[in-house]
């Protein structure tokens, strides 16, 4: 074996993607030293992706912004990615599960510090953001971030609000128009690895807010407030973009992207994989060594072992996996 590629994203709590990919190497350098090993940490999107795109983008540089938390009125140090024009963003920075520890509420939280960002990154001069959806403590369908960029929202006596999870109910109007202005000429991809809907049994609070602290009964006010945004929307657009595969991402985050931003979803994995330039290192690779934490049913749709593996087998390169856990039948 000449060469081989290892591209592994972490076990977590356990092992960071970087140190998965170094413990093969150090492996390889024992056992085979004469076989040229190339190390890339991989990330689908969600926390961890910036290090990740730092690592396999020695150009890139860090940008520090003080943001607002998951809650509102609250600060946190968050940070994202500049390659060029572009920047990369990790909503988990200022929106993510482990800033609200032992207080998790998706009808208190917001994505404003997310737009505020963004909002930096654009005044900075990038022309291009990425942003990762994963990891989120939210669930008011992107409407924090969108008032972060000049969307403004009103109730039914006209007072401007800024909504959450559990106040989204009350909007009255929205006026998006500022936002479209602040865009203008940039290009919005969201990385989303689910393709949830908006609302309803299988909608963003249904399914995963429970995960962020919600009871029987937020869900249903969640997931009535999520409906009612769909109508706002529809309103605003003239289209639903509920049931577009990925809306439900991230308390709905993916459709507020699509209908407040104009952008698009794509696969996380596929995005990271392009910004690494992984198709380049493949090339003449004999093996590709990747991992996970857990092997399971989620891996083999849109994860990123399958994304690696569907990579591979394109070039006919064989993959090895190693994972913490499998939990896999034969099919």
């Amino acid at each position: 074996m000449k060469k081989c590629l290892v591209a592994s994203d972490s076990f977590k709590g356990t092992l960071s993607a970087t140190e998965v990919c170094h413990e093969v190497e150090d492996a390889f350098a024992a056992a085979m030293p004469c076989c040229s090993v190339v190390s890339i940490p991989i990330a689908d999107g969600g926390e961890g992706t910036l290090d990740c795109l730092a690592r396999a983008l020695p150009e890139s540089r860090r940008i520090h912004v003080e943001a607002t938390g998951p809650f509102p009125g609250e600060s946190v140090e968050s940070a994202y990615l500049v390659a060029g024009d572009t920047a990369f963003l990790e909503m988990a920075q200022c929106a993510g599960l482990p800033l609200v520890e032992g207080r998790a509420n998706p009808l208190a939280t917001t994505t404003q510090g997310v737009g505020e960002l963004m909002a930096h990154a654009i005044e900075s001069g990038c022309r291009r953001l990425v942003l990762g959806l994963g990891g989120s403590c939210t669930n008011d369908g992107g409407a924090g971030m969108a008032a972060a960029l000049g969307a403004v929202f009103r109730d039914a006596d006209g007072r401007a609000f800024v909504p959450v999870g559990g106040t989204l109910a009350a909007i009255a109007a929205c006026d998006a128009s500022a936002v479209a202005v602040r865009l203008a000429g940039i290009e919005v991809v969201a990385m989303c690895d689910v393709d949830l809907p908006m609302h309803g049994p299988r909608g963003a609070a249904c399914v995963f807010a429970p995960q962020k602290g919600a009871s029987e009964a937020d869900v249903r006010l969640l997931d009535d407030g999520l409906r009612h945004l769909d109508g706002v929307l529809r309103r605003m657009r003239g289209v639903s973009v509920a049931e577009v595969p990925g809306a439900g991402a991230a308390g709905a985050m993916g459709a507020g992207v699509i209908a407040f931003l104009g952008g698009r979803l794509q696969r996380g994995i596929d995005t990271v994989l392009d910004a690494v330039d992984f198709d380049r290192h493949l090339e003449g690779a004999d093996l590709v060594i990747t991992g996970e934490g857990r092997l399971d049913a989620q891996s083999a749709s849109g994860k990123v072992v399958s994304g690696i593996v569907r990579r591979a087998k394109h070039s006919r390169v064989p993959v090895v996996v190693l994972a913490g856990e499998v939990d896999l039948d034969a099919a």
